[in-house]
């Protein structure tokens, strides 16, 4: 049993992580981040860019180093002889709290920039989020006929 639960917790501990690293594959806005050269931003939506951009790394630095924390914690207690299951469920709960905390902070200022941008610079994020949908089918499409194999 403790086997199990470790085992689900040491797989569940890189997922709660992840929410931040998703680099556009769930999260629309995040598409954003890599198109800096195609928008021709102003000088105010450069530096809402900027801003933006730092508070995504630091979603993902948060992230990073609560993952590491929770890896930690879980290794030290399969050291022990009889794993304190429950805590490292309640650690786990405060560590998907703080990066879904961080990536929501993160996400805001992606909005709240896309909020100033023309509808020109509006069609070209939803291209790229078009784009990057059918890239993400076709590659669903492939992997499924792979598997079917």
């Amino acid at each position: 049993m403790v086997i199990l639960g470790a085992a689900a917790l040491s797989g569940a501990a890189p997922a709660l992580c992840q929410a931040p690293m998703m680099r556009g594959h769930a999260d629309p806005t995040a598409v954003i981040e890599s198109l800096r050269a195609s928008l021709s931003l102003n000088t105010a939506q450069q530096q809402q860019f900027d801003s933006a951009l730092a508070q995504s790394q630091a979603a993902r630095q948060t992230a990073r180093a609560n993952l590491a924390q929770l890896k930690a914690a879980l290794q030290a207690e399969l050291a022990k002889p009889a794993p304190d299951l429950a805590s490292l469920a309640a650690q786990a709960d405060a560590v998907q709290e703080q990066n879904s905390a961080a990536r929501k902070t993160a996400r805001s200022a992606w909005l709240a920039l896309y909020a100033t941008f023309t509808d020109d610079q509006k069609a070209v994020v939803r291209n790229a989020i078009q784009a990057r949908l059918a890239t993400m089918e076709s590659l669903r499409t492939h992997m499924k006929e792979h598997l079917d194999q």
